[in-house]
């Protein structure tokens, strides 16, 4: 998809499970946390915060389960995937909100995270998503913190 055609009226998922379903089912999907496709695509880069560099793709976190996780829960995978990040619209403003996207990895950035290029918007995250994944967080034995950094 064209940059000057990047739709913000993607489909919302609204269940985790729903999210878990397109992930088991496809690979090289992405969560992105931003104003949403017509923004990024316009732009199509990101930019380190702390130097200011220009990236060569958006910044992303993959979905793809990993071997390692060894057939446990997709829900749990994606709830820790979404809860790690889930501070960001907080963080980053009115409007900043989670979208999934197919791309191709074409480095990494200062944080290690995936740089994305060739980018397909194909959906929003609801808020009901992002509500569940923190239960699901929250249900497990051990306390998971968030990555976000305190100003220390």
């Amino acid at each position: 998809m064209s940059a000057s055609g990047a739709p913000d009226d993607l489909r919302v998922v609204h269940e985790l499970a729903g999210l878990a379903a397109l992930v088991a089912e496809r690979h090289g999907l992405y969560v992105r946390w931003s104003r949403g496709p017509r923004t990024d695509l316009g732009a199509t880069s990101s930019t380190d915060e702390l130097t200011g560099v220009r990236l060569p793709g958006l910044s992303a976190n993959p979905l793809d389960v990993e071997e390692w996780w060894e057939g446990r829960s997709v829900e749990l995978w994606v709830a820790r995937r979404l809860y790690d990040y889930a501070h960001l619209p907080h963080d980053q403003g009115p409007g900043v909100r989670p979208w999934v996207l197919k791309g191709r990895e074409t480095g990494r950035g200062p944080d290690n995270e995936p740089l994305v290029v060739d980018v397909e918007p194909l959906c929003w995250i609801g808020p009901h998503v992002i509500a569940e994944a923190r239960e699901a967080v929250a249900r497990q034995e051990s306390e998971w913190g968030t990555l976000r950094r305190s100003g220390h």
